[in-house]
Parts: structure tokens; sequence; C-alpha cells
């Protein structure tokens, strides 16, 4: 009996060996295919990508949370991971001034690169505090990330490029998206629910990147120490700054970790004001890895400064 059994088995065996063989070449048993590689300007574009993207992208952010993203000089590795890419996600409105040459030493004319913040309604630095760090003909604060409702117009424009160049997971695409959408939602409105109890939501800002955060969240920036990045204020200009903090009796100054604390310190020195320090950047602090921890971080902790100093 088991010769018999045998020479029955041996045919079956032989069949799913060879048709497995024909079938995989076509993909349909199994569909291999690498992760799309997508290169972004900085962490909160690494962090919305992924969501959207999930385990069909890979993801390299040039920054890491800890740079000025003004002043940022781009390293042989970046150029590297750029001429790899199918996909760079930039800012715009001359945030990364480095981008351009960067993408042009690439040498990669199939490199596509979305300008995340298109059809954001800008904010104007009364202080022209971006005066000579942006490309001409760009008008308004570039920081519009720390505004959640333009994160979701940001959103869309990555979702759409990844459809784009992988339209067979346009569904999961969409749908990563649409959760997303619906967390940053409710973060939103947790935090709205949060800022509505302060009775002062006045507060010295060492940089100009908070005017979105402050709009959204009824926070109120009374004076900028750093009103032009990478140029030192004059004395002139500190010494206006620490009157109108004693005459109006301001009690925060907001800082971020990216940059020097010295002249936020000199500040509070002076007038007993207490120094906030924040991230714009996800990762930058502990506790910010994402951009919706990194959103309520920055939130809570100014609301909590501004209601302990009241």
């Amino acid at each position: 009996m088991f010769p018999v059994n045998h020479v029955r088995k041996l045919p079956v065996v032989s069949f799913l060996t060879t048709l497995v063989g024909l079938l995989l070449p076509f993909g349909i048993i199994t569909e291999a295919r690498d992760p799309i590689p997508v290169v972004v300007t900085i962490p909160v574009l690494k962090d919305l990508a992924e969501q959207v993207g999930g385990s069909h992208v890979r993801v390299t952010s040039l920054l890491s949370g800890y740079e000025n993203e003004h002043t940022y000089s781009p390293k042989p590795t970046d150029l590297v991971a750029v001429r790899k890419a199918r996909l760079l996600l930039e800012i715009g409105m001359g945030l990364e001034v480095w981008v351009s040459s960067l993408v042009k030493n690439a040498g990669d004319q199939s490199l596509r690169v979305i300008t995340t913040s298109q059809g954001v309604e800008l904010i104007r630095d009364d202080t022209d505090a971006h005066e000579g760090t942006h490309r001409q003909g760009e008008a308004g604060n570039p920081h519009v990330w720390l505004d959640p409702k333009n994160v979701a117009i940001m959103l869309r424009h990555i979702t759409q490029a990844f459809i784009e160049v992988d339209p067979s997971h346009t569904a999961e695409y969409q749908a990563n998206q649409a959760a997303y959408l619906r967390r940053l939602g409710q973060v939103q409105e947790e935090l709205i629910e949060r800022t509505q109890r302060l009775s002062d939501r006045r507060f010295i800002a060492h940089h100009p990147a908070w005017p979105y955060l402050a709009k959204r969240f009824s926070f109120d920036i009374v004076g900028t120490i750093q009103t032009q990045s990478g140029t030192e204020p004059s004395a002139l200009h500190l010494q206006s700054l620490i009157e109108k903090v004693r005459k109006e009796k301001i009690k925060v100054v907001v800082s971020e970790v990216q940059l020097s604390q010295r002249l936020p310190e000199l500040l509070a020195r002076e007038t007993k004001a207490r120094v906030v320090v924040l991230t714009a950047m996800p990762g930058g602090l502990a506790g910010t890895e994402t951009y919706l921890d990194m959103l309520r971080y920055d939130v809570l902790q100014l609301a909590g400064a501004l209601e302990t100093t009241s």
C-alpha cells in the first residue's frame, strides 16, 4: 500500500509547485512592493505622511526637531535621501530656503516636490519678522502647521500626492486621512475648551512662530523679542519690551527649545515674567513625538503658565 500512496502524491506536489512558480511573477499569489521613499523637510510632515501612508511609505525627515528650520544647512546624507525619493514634501512660503538648491543638486528629474501650504489662509507678520529669510514674492508667516485647521489642508495635499504615485492603495490612503482628521478635530475641540477658561491670554514671543496657534486658541501675542530670524534685536527694542512688560503686567514669555534661551531669560530677569519653553516641531521636547502630542503640549503648557501667573 505504501508504494501506491507515494506514487499518487508526487504529481500533486509537482503540479502545485509548478502553479506557484507560474503565478508568483504575475502577482496573483502575493503582491511584493517596496514602500514609497518619501523625504520631508520637517518632522511635522513626517508624522502626517506616516499617518496617511502607513506601511506603504518610508519617510525620512531632513530635520529632527531640534534644528532651526530657517538656518538649516543640508548634509551629504540629505542629498542621498533626496536622490532616492519619489516625493519631497515641504511647507513652502520660504520656510525652507535651502530646499531648492538641495533638489537641484540631487538632479533627479522624476522627483515630485509637494508644497503642502498651498490653499492655507496666511497671516502676515506685523513686524515683517521673516523679511530677508523668505523667497521674493512670498507673503505671510510660514509656521502654518501650528493651526490644526491648516494641518487638515496639508493632509489633503499629502493624501492626493500618495494617490497619484500609488493609485492601487487609494481607498486605504483616504480612510487613513479621514480617521486622522477625526482625531485632529477632537484634539482641537478639547484644547479650545481648555483655553476658554483663561482670564489673561497675553504673552511675549521669542520668535514669530506662534500667530497661527494664537489665532486658533485665542491667545494674544503682545510683543516679539527676535523680530527677524537670524538677527539679534537692538538694545532699544529690548528696552521697549521690558518697559511694556512692566507697564502692562505681562507675565509670560514664550520661547522655543530650538533657540537660545539667553534673551528670554534676560527679559524675565528684568521683569519677573515667567519663561515657558515650547516647541514648534514634533520631537523637540519629551512627550511631543507626534503632531497631536506637540499641539497638546504647547497649548496646555501655555495655558497653565498664564493661569498660574494671573
